[in-house]
């Protein structure tokens, strides 16, 4: 069946599962592309993580391609000019985050040596100089600062060599500032206390399986998010689809909390599982997926904390270890999948990547429960990790029907229609929140087919989805023939998200900037307030 055929077909199906993608909605804003800076350079990573100072009205962006930090000025949002750059190879191998707090910036900076200690360097948002650098853990790859200023935050992934020989630990590292960035002294919330205890936190749903890693190895932060009062952080642990609660003032881990999965087997859990099925085929599974998120973001509602996770998945797949294979190699328990044979043809479950690190429940040489990578939607989780909403099939039901012929592509190549249903589908990474007009919105990036999702999250209880935007041209060649990336394409992977408050942005509109990894690109959007509007068919027109 042809891609746009199914489509009426699929809405239909999914109309009856609660879908709030397919309910008459009344849109209360939307996303207005505004000014983009292009590098020009095609995926390699030139711009990444963006990070917003408002008081010169400059952005912050990792450029991973020259292993910099571009400075932009957006006094003109319309017109995001280069007007510097911070150059990470005076500290170490290049520049993974940066965060900055009232004129100070913040730059997560990995050695030379991925498994050896980094840096964080301070610089002055106004003039660029470099103040001062400390010493953190094994390769930081997200840092920020607490709501108050006195800390900054990093998370240090720690990931093993690509043979798998050398593997540090994870760890979250405390810098304090209360003296001034010349005198930061900084701390290691660390997981060694959780050594000896891998087998309670594999039973308790801690992915914990690295080749004879400990815990304090095997766990990787990957993100932060603090609670407004500066008191605690949440850290994703991707690979071990769990998230950790760190004591900030005590510099210490406190908790770590297990995600779960999500049954895909269930009705509004729904996903596209093949890339060689022919179209557009979202349908029920005997799957777990482990939500394992990358961004995450967090907010209060009615005095309580809640986390904001965008559930992208990530598997270890290295020369000395991988996890990494597709049901259709693995030997299925017969007992608990007794049509086996047909599951693992390549049009059903047969192309979905899976892990071996886990689903042989009685060890016996066969695996009794598939998982996958990723959720394929965001959630929202109270403070104890519980889940309290999960966007379901959402992500790739609004897709399928704004982007029929494009579905699920890839970020690098525009004619990829349904390449990556095999993977994680659409890879929701990066999240933000704004708030505005007195709602908390989330603004979630799709990785791979692009486009920022917006969700109402106010209440997390009621979550309500507002638009989908994607300013990806995909009838024009993606790179161009000399390398460089088209600038007809538009924005190809979002990777970083930042909003900016209407008092903070420099046209006085609330504004949402994004790093594009594969386009090279930085785009600034405003954030249009709509509040009298007829409700309408979003998506059939």
């Amino acid at each position: 069946m042809k891609p746009r055929a199914l489509i009426s077909a699929l809405g239909l199906a999914l109309a009856t599962t609660g879908a709030q993608a397919l309910q008459p909605w009344t849109p209360d804003l939307s996303l207005e592309a505004i000014g983009t800076y292009q590098t020009g350079v095609f995926d390699e990573g030139a711009a990444e993580i963006v990070a917003h100072d408002p008081r010169t009205q400059r952005l912050f962006v990792i450029n991973a391609d020259a292993a910099t930090v571009d400075v932009l000025d957006i006094n003109d949002p319309t017109r995001p000019l280069l007007i510097g750059t911070l150059d990470a190879t005076l500290l170490g191998n290049g520049a993974n985050s940066v965060a900055v707090h009232k004129g100070l910036v913040a730059v997560a900076i990995e050695a030379a040596d991925k498994q050896a200690p980094g840096r964080v360097a301070f610089y002055d948002a106004t003039d660029l100089t470099l103040i001062d650098s400390v010493e953190v853990g094994a390769l930081p790859d997200m840092v920020t600062f607490t709501p108050n200023g006195r800390y900054v935050l990093v998370a240090n992934e720690g990931e093993p060599n690509d043979d798998y020989t050398i593997d540090p630990e994870g760890s979250v590292s405390v810098i304090d500032l209360r003296f001034g960035p010349q005198h930061a002294q900084v701390r290691t919330a660390d997981f060694t206390a959780y050594n000896g205890r891998e087998d309670e936190l594999r039973a308790q749903g801690v992915r914990i399986f690295g080749p004879n890693a400990s815990a304090a190895q095997d766990l990787e932060p990957e993100y932060i998010t603090v609670s407004r009062n500066s008191s605690l952080a949440w850290v994703s642990l991707q690979e071990a689809n769990a998230l950790a609660v760190v004591d900030i003032p005590g510099a210490r881990v406190i908790d770590i909390q297990p995600l779960g999965t999500k049954d895909h087997s269930l009705a509004g859990n729904e996903l596209d599982a093949s890339n060689r099925d022919g179209g557009i085929n979202l349908a029920n599974w005997p799957v777990q997926g482990m939500y394992m998120p990358d961004a995450i973001a967090s907010y209060s509602f009615r005095g309580r904390s809640y986390i904001v996770t965008a559930n992208e998945g990530d598997s270890r797949d290295y020369d000395g270890y991988s996890e990494e294979v597709r049901i259709k190699d693995l030997s299925l328990d017969p007992s608990a999948f007794p049509d086996a044979a047909d599951l693992q043809q390549d049009e059903n479950l047969g192309r979905l990547k899976t892990t071996t690190a886990n689903g042989d429940i009685d060890g016996d040489g066969d695996f009794d429960v598939l998982y996958s990578y990723g959720a394929r939607s965001f959630s929202i989780r109270d403070a104890h990790g519980n889940l309290v909403y999960d966007s379901g099939s959402d992500f790739e039901v609004i897709t399928a029907m704004e982007l029929p012929d494009d579905f699920n592509s890839n970020n690098d190549e525009n004619g990829s229609f349904d390449s990556r249903s095999d993977d994680k589908g659409p890879e929701p990474e990066g999240v933000t929140l704004g708030r505005i007009q007195g709602h908390t919105y989330a603004f979630i990036g799709l990785e791979r087919v692009g486009g920022i999702m917006v969700y109402d999250v106010t209440n997390p209880h009621r979550v309500r989805f507002v638009d989908y935007v994607n300013n990806r041209d995909f009838g024009v060649d993606a790179e161009n023939p000399d390398g460089s990336t088209n600038p007809l394409v538009g924005d190809l992977a979002p990777e970083g998200l930042t909003f900016i408050p209407a008092h903070e942005s420099p046209n006085r509109q609330p504004l949402l900037v994004v790093g594009n990894e594969v386009s090279g690109s930085t785009t600034v959007f405003q954030v249009n307030a709509e509040r009298s509007r007829q409700p309408f068919w979003r998506f059939w027109r």
